[in-house]
């Protein structure tokens, strides 16, 4: 049995579940090839025959794809707008012009620029790091990257201070490349890439959702209520909330998108009057606060959730003595935890796997409901 195996046995996966699980595929494979991060100066190319009447950046996005360089068409788009394309020894600065057969294309590629944000000395709790990619355990309270109202203090900035001049340049600026995020409140791991060739591949990886490609994540919940089976797959589109622009909901809009979370329980506890469930969680889809709703939406919210379980608050009152101390020590965060992060390296296609133990304010509610459940 192997290990994906006997996590859904001991979890107590049902019939239905199972059936869910088989239906998705299941041949590993990494991306077509690993990609090389593109060198600072001029690449002339000229078209061919076939190539004649394609788009200026459809060509260039191939040529790069066939020498395994790390240039996305967006970044050659912007190359082509910035001037840094030329034609037969003009400029060109449209994206859509069309080529010719026998003409000559010159790519210049600048050294990438300092990054934005500037650096922060912020300790960070660094799992793994290579000259591609960095996996970080945030702990909860660290805003990912900076938006309105924290402009500063984010692991981004922490990023920038720490790697400094090993970024090689995503999208030509020296920056940490983010392929995914987990909440403010929420802790776990985290995996950032430090160059374009890996932030594509990560890119990859994580838009695939680990349906063809190697990606597992896994995340530890505890939720209010026993549910009624021992695992299953919540299957509900999410879009932004109609009245809260911070909030998401289930939704049958047209700009909803493909949500699919699968659970299982690992430990339910009676606390005083109430009933918790610890479940683990893995993402088939990775929207914002996709956990959070989806445990709302089948009437289980996250203890300490409040904006999705803000009408539990009562039933706080209701806990067992140990855990009412513990829920009030987590300091605001939801009982949220991103435990297991795995996937194929994207250079090197190493299959990589990083585990995070509890942080020490959601061990601590671990073993107050154990205390009075078993009181």
């Amino acid at each position: 049995m192997n290990q994906h195996a006997k996590r859904r046995y001991q979890a107590g996966i049902t019939a239905e579940a199972e059936r869910a699980e088989r239906m998705r595929p299941k041949e590993r494979k990494l991306p077509t090839a690993p990609l090389a991060t593109p060198e600072t100066g001029a690449s002339v190319y000229e078209v061919t025959p076939e190539e004649a009447g394609q788009r200026l950046d459809k060509v260039l996005a191939a040529r790069a794809g066939a020498a395994g360089v790390a240039l996305s068409r967006t970044r050659l788009r912007s190359l082509i707008e910035e001037g840094r394309v030329q034609v037969d020894t003009k400029n060109v600065t449209d994206a859509g012009a069309k080529v010719r057969a026998g003409q000559v294309i010159t790519v210049d590629i600048p050294p990438p620029l300092p990054a934005e944000p500037r650096g922060e000395n912020i300790p960070l709790n660094i799992v793994y790091e290579d000259e591609h990619l960095i996996v970080i355990d945030k702990p909860a309270g660290l805003v990912v990257h900076p938006a309105g109202g924290h402009e500063t203090g984010t692991l981004v900035n922490a990023l920038i201070a720490h790697c400094g001049d090993s970024f090689s340049g995503i999208g030509g600026v020296k920056r940490p490349g983010i392929v995914h995020r987990i909440d403010k409140d929420t802790s776990g791991l985290l995996v950032v890439a430090k160059s374009d060739a890996a932030h594509q591949g990560l890119s990859a990886l994580f838009a695939d959702h680990g349906r063809t490609l190697s990606l597992t994540r896994e995340y530890l919940a505890f939720v209010w209520g026993r549910l009624d089976r021992r695992a299953g797959m919540i299957e509900a589109a999410l879009a932004r909330h109609p009245h809260n622009r911070e909030k998401m909901a289930v939704s049958t809009r047209e700009d909803a998108r493909e949500a699919i979370t699968h659970w299982g329980t690992c430990e339910i506890f009676t606390s005083g009057s109430s009933t918790v469930t610890q479940i683990a969680c893995q993402l088939e889809t990775g929207r914002t606060h996709q956990i959070r709703v989806h445990m709302a939406h089948v009437g289980h919210p996250l203890l300490a959730d409040a904006v999705y379980g803000a009408g539990f608050k009562t039933k706080a009152l209701h806990l067992g003595e140990a855990t009412k101390v513990a829920l009030a020590n987590l300091g605001g965060r939801q009982a949220l935890h991103a435990a297991r992060l795995g996937f194929a390296h994207p250079i090197t296609g190493e299959e990589l796997e990083f585990e995070s133990p509890l942080p020490p304010e959601l061990a601590a509610l671990l073993e107050a409901l154990r205390s009075d459940s078993a009181s």
